[in-house]
């Protein structure tokens, strides 16, 4: 903790220090063929390496003097470097396994999320419901398979079972931005509003499910699950609301809703980049 309050408390000599150490070893855990894993087309080691080159070079742009707002700006690189220390539980499944684990962790929340989407029909507009109806009406099956094949998984993992969980994850994506598409259609602001929260909360848990999957997955094995997803994150970004996806996320964690936050558009990152 205490080197956690030595950030924040001189937040730009122990950032500088701290992202110029963070270069050197990684250009060191590189030339030894060390890579921590995937992240999207390329390894955590270079992520890391590039968000912390980045963040340097904004760091030497900072005037000395610094007034209220480039002091808030080195605050928020403290931040962000704090982000890079921190685990990301939903990006960083070491094993099939613990993937599998971790998504039948995750079904109390997604089964409360299908739940309230079927139940709010009866909000909308009586002209919007049916729009609502038939653009969600495959979230409950969906989501029953896709915990079936991770408990099966763990019964008796296999390379099939989990191409098999590969493919329902990107499904059910799927399912769940042409829904956001659709529930946009909604003319009526208040069942607009009631459509896109409903179904936030599934796609919050569906993205944070495809982040654990897409960590254990090779690169051929994510080029077919991209290639299989025409229906982009970036194209359903608009409509959604950052602070609902992240107190989903802080609560399941049981983290701050600040770390929640990096933590997500960290694994939007990487999803966008292996071609989500």
């Amino acid at each position: 903790m205490n080197s956690i309050a030595n950030i924040w408390n001189h937040p730009k000599t122990s950032v500088a220090g701290l992202l110029i150490a963070t270069i050197s070893i990684a250009g060191v855990l590189s030339q030894q063929g060390i890579d921590l894993g995937h992240a999207g087309a390329g390894t955590v080691v270079t992520l890391v390496s590039a968000v912390a080159t980045a963040l340097l070079g904004l760091l030497a742009k900072d005037p000395a003097g610094a007034s209220p707002s480039s002091t808030s700006v080195t605050r928020l690189g403290a931040w962000a470097l704090i982000a890079l220390l921190l685990p990301l539980p939903f990006s960083t499944g070491c094993s099939g396994a613990t993937v599998a684990q971790d998504i039948v962790n995750w079904t109390p929340a997604l089964q409360s999320a299908v739940a309230t989407v079927d139940s709010t029909a009866a909000l909308l507009a009586p002209v919007d419901a049916p729009i609502f109806t038939a653009a969600t009406v495959g979230f409950d099956v969906a989501s029953n398979l896709l915990v079936a094949q991770a408990k099966a998984y763990l019964a008796n993992p296999s390379a099939s079972l989990l191409a098999q969980i590969q493919n329902q994850v990107v499904t059910f994506q799927q399912q769940v931005n042409a829904s956001v598409l659709q529930a946009a259609k909604i003319a009526d602001s208040a069942s607009q509003k009631h459509a896109l929260s409903a179904i936030q909360a599934v796609a919050t848990v569906v993205g944070v499910l495809l982040s654990l999957v897409q960590s254990i997955s090779s690169k051929s094995a994510l080029a077919r699950m991209a290639s299989a997803a025409p229906i982009k994150i970036a194209s359903i970004e608009p409509f959604l609301d950052p602070s609902q996806s992240a107190q989903i996320v802080a609560d399941h964690y049981n983290e701050p809703v600040g770390t929640a936050q990096l933590q997500i558009a960290q694994a939007e990152r990487t999803q966008i980049q292996a071609g989500f």
